[in-house]
């Protein structure tokens, strides 16, 4: 065999082997937090503390009647909510004090108002509402989460002694139409799949859709302005929580975002800013994305295919259905949104992958929401100087759980 060959099967196969064993793993996690229940979810609190629910409001999303709605009905005893919008013309206000009427028996408020501490707007409209929060624990919530009754049991339910931050990855619901259900597959199967892979190993990553923090922690490492330090908020909660010597961790069963409607230029946008905001804050976990997806594997199995003399067309399907199929096996399993064209989906994501990788390293600018940003501009010298510290970093990391795992093993 010639060694383009060689090299081919052994991408495939590591690859292959890499994708099965993450959703082997991750079915794992999503069927034992189901088979524990909703009675299982008991804070380890010794008893329910009060909370302030701090929702950030810039226009009107798709089911925004559902999911501002969700935060009246929790069933929890003690929980205020504080509803943030940057401008009194925002037509968001109007709506929100609309369901603040027709909830007067909760805690809540509206704060209007721009505090300009950093060049991240959702985080200059989230200041005012943590200065406002009157409980020591605080729940920074996106206007787009879907809250179940047991929210906030969720989230404490994860909570341990060495925690400083409980996140949740948005799982897509609710898609409506061929491009939200390519979002679905990006959130779903793919983003979501690969957090939950990471936290489980210990590298739990913040999610800005939801994250619970404690107050005396985040004053501690120098107040909700600190999350200004990088340009995504949540790219700077896990670094500051990380640098405190504790760690982020994410809920067993993550929250929904119904979706709605999506156009391929919406979902392009959006994944390449997480892409640009991902290759700025965390480098070393990104620069292997370039080998994610289900598409270079199908390219090197056909190369293998014609190589000897296979059916071209039948070593393909087949891999893509075991590459597809396993991805829908994961959804049905942790009782997220799939489809019978959810391989089609998959398939169109992946094809967009390598371009998002590629667009990520080239660009810096972004609009979220109306708003022009910059992420860090990219020097391949700086870049090299951070990437060193960082493997380091998780080499280290990894021969400490290696040991402590052989030495659990032993005992």
């Amino acid at each position: 065999m010639t060694t383009p060959i060689i090299a081919a099967a052994i991408f495939c196969t590591a690859v292959t082997v890499v994708h099965l064993t993450s959703i082997a793993i991750a079915i794992c996690r999503f069927r034992r937090s189901a088979r524990r229940g909703p009675l299982s979810i008991i804070s380890p609190l010794s008893q329910n503390p009060s909370v302030s629910i701090v929702r950030p409001l810039c226009g009107i999303d798709n089911y925004a009647a559902d999911t501002l709605s969700s935060t009246f009905g929790l069933d929890y005893p003690h929980y205020e909510i504080l509803f943030c919008v940057a401008s009194e013309k925002d037509p968001v206000v109007p709506f929100a004090r609309t369901l603040m009427a027709e909830n007067k028996d909760a805690s809540a408020r509206l704060l209007i108002g721009d505090d300009r501490v950093s060049p991240n707007p959702k985080l200059n409209n989230v200041v005012k509402g943590w200065r406002a929060a009157r409980h020591d624990w605080i729940i920074l919530a996106d206007s787009n989460v879907l809250m179940p009754g047991d929210y906030i049991e969720r989230l404490f339910a994860s909570w341990r002694d060495d925690t400083g931050l409980v996140a949740s990855p948005p799982i897509g619901c609710r898609p409506d139409g061929v491009w939200a259900e390519v979002e679905c597959a990006f959130l779903n199967t793919y983003q979501a799949r690969w957090q939950y892979i990471v936290d489980t190993f210990g590298f739990g990553f913040a999610q800005g859709k939801t994250m619970l923090w404690r107050r005396a922690d985040l004053d501690a490492a120098g107040g909700i302005e600190a999350l200004g330090r990088e340009v995504a908020e949540d790219a700077a909660a896990t670094k500051l929580v990380r640098g405190a010597g504790l760690k982020v961790r994410l809920v067993d069963r993550p929250l929904a975002q119904p979706l709605g409607r999506r156009s391929a230029a919406e979902v392009w946008n959006r994944q390449l800013r997480w892409a640009r905001l991902r290759r700025a804050s965390f480098l070393l976990y990104f620069l292997p994305e370039i080998f994610s997806g289900g598409v270079l594997p199908m390219i090197g199995v056909a190369f293998l295919a014609g190589a000897f003399g296979l059916p071209l067309l039948l070593c393909v399907t087949g891999f893509a259905a075991l590459w597809y199929g396993a991805e829908m096996a994961l959804a049905a399993a942790a009782g997220w949104h799939v489809s019978p064209l959810s391989p089609l989906y998959g398939i169109i994501r992946d094809l967009l992958l390598p371009g998002l990788f590629v667009g990520a390293l080239r660009g810096n600018d972004f609009v979220w929401r109306g708003n022009e940003m910059q992420v860090e501009r990219m020097q391949p010298r700086r870049m090299i100087a951070r990437v060193r510290p960082r493997v380091r970093e998780f080499a280290t990391g990894s021969r400490r759980r290696l040991r402590s795992l052989r030495e659990r093993m032993s005992s």
